[in-house]
């Protein structure tokens, strides 16, 4: 079977990145961490290349127009999207491959790679996802409401994925998120 992607979605503020950061320590030797590429402004801490590759709305635009991304989408006013060519380079190594992606973006992804496994980061409630979100300090209030009435739409797309991980306990889901990666990976030999 080959090289898989493993697909991680979720709210923001459920904790994806901290999951994704574990499970790419636990599978250091086997699986890569997809980096997208975003429109969005970098983030204090945040490096160009690390989290994400920044670049501005002409330039995605463009290549959007030459078919660059496997998946892509405008989610909260910024452009996100995964690059083809990293990908297929991956997986034409063997490269198991960890993307940490919206819903729209894992849908799409499903269709591209039907082997795909889509495992989706729940919250406890919207209520403590609120909460996490405040608590966090990177955006203003307004923006906030805006990410929780999209956490409500994620949620509801969540019965399309394989895998549902409510993020109640960190290392919980840590540990069911790194189980399901284990799993698929003994299948997939």
């Amino acid at each position: 079977m080959g090289a898989r992607l493993y697909v991680i979605s979720g709210p923001s503020g459920v904790g994806k990145s901290t999951i994704a950061h574990a499970i790419l320590d636990k599978f250091k030797d086997s699986i890569v961490y997809s980096i997208s590429m975003t429109t969005r402004p970098i983030r204090y801490g945040e490096q160009d290349g690390r989290e994400y590759k920044f670049t501005t709305v002409e330039e995605f635009e463009k290549l959007i127009g030459q078919n660059a991304f496997v998946e892509h989408a405008k989610v909260h006013d910024n452009y996100y999207g995964t690059p083809r060519e990293q990908i297929e380079n991956a997986v034409s190594r063997g490269i198991n491959v960890l993307l940490d992606i919206d819903t729209r973006g894992a849908q799409n992804i499903k269709k591209n790679y039907p082997d795909a496994v889509l495992i989706f980061i729940a919250p406890p409630s919207i209520e403590e996802l609120r909460q996490r979100l405040f608590k966090r300090h990177t955006d203003s209030e307004d923006v906030i409401e805006k990410r929780i009435h999209n956490a409500i739409q994620e949620i509801e797309m969540s019965s399309k994925y394989d895998y549902i991980v409510k993020n109640t306990d960190l290392d919980q889901a840590v540990g069911e998120c790194e189980g399901i990666i284990e799993d698929n990976m003994k299948k997939g030999r």
